[in-house]
């Protein structure tokens, strides 16, 4: 992961992007990942680690209707709290997560690991769903792993 974190800030340095992230499930750990990497400060801006959802409405931005209708754990909330870390982070790029990490907390229809994924930039909001099936702990590092992995794809992808 030390490796794909290095990458990840080689790209923004070239492409004079600025990143942030709100997380959830993953509770600061693609920010651990980010910022271990030497002079990260050159292009992360910071982080909210949006655990509840009262944080996620009164502080990113996330809208209560959508909570309601479509519950924490969805590509709604992923794409508003990316969104609103645009906002609130002011940078170019933010990425989000919300999941079910485990061991309790599934519902029939949403179960253990499930997580959805937010990207947004100034071409786009995004989502991306995954389903893991690991522990509390594998959950949340491989919902960190896919956020980098997406958001390098990402960053390759842009002219």
């Amino acid at each position: 992961m030390h490796s794909l974190a290095e990458e990840i800030g080689s790209l923004l340095r070239q492409k004079r992007l600025t990143l942030g992230a709100v997380e959830s499930a993953t509770g600061g750990l693609i920010s651990h990942l980010i910022t271990d990497i030497p002079g990260s400060s050159d292009y992360y801006k910071g982080s909210v680690t949006a655990y509840s959802n009262e944080t996620k409405i009164k502080v990113v931005g996330v809208k209560e209707e959508t909570i309601k209708k479509y519950g924490a754990v969805s590509h709604q909330v992923a794409e508003e709290m990316a969104q609103g870390g645009i906002k609130i982070l002011a940078v170019d790029i933010c990425i989000a997560d919300t999941g079910i990490a485990g061991p309790t907390g599934d519902t029939p229809e949403k179960p253990l690991g499930l997580f959805y994924l937010g990207l947004s930039h100034k071409a786009g909001t995004y989502s991306r769903q995954h389903n893991f099936q690991g522990t509390r702990e594998q959950n949340k590092q491989s919902a960190a792993e896919a956020t980098l992995i997406w958001l390098k794809e990402y960053l390759l992808s842009l002219k």
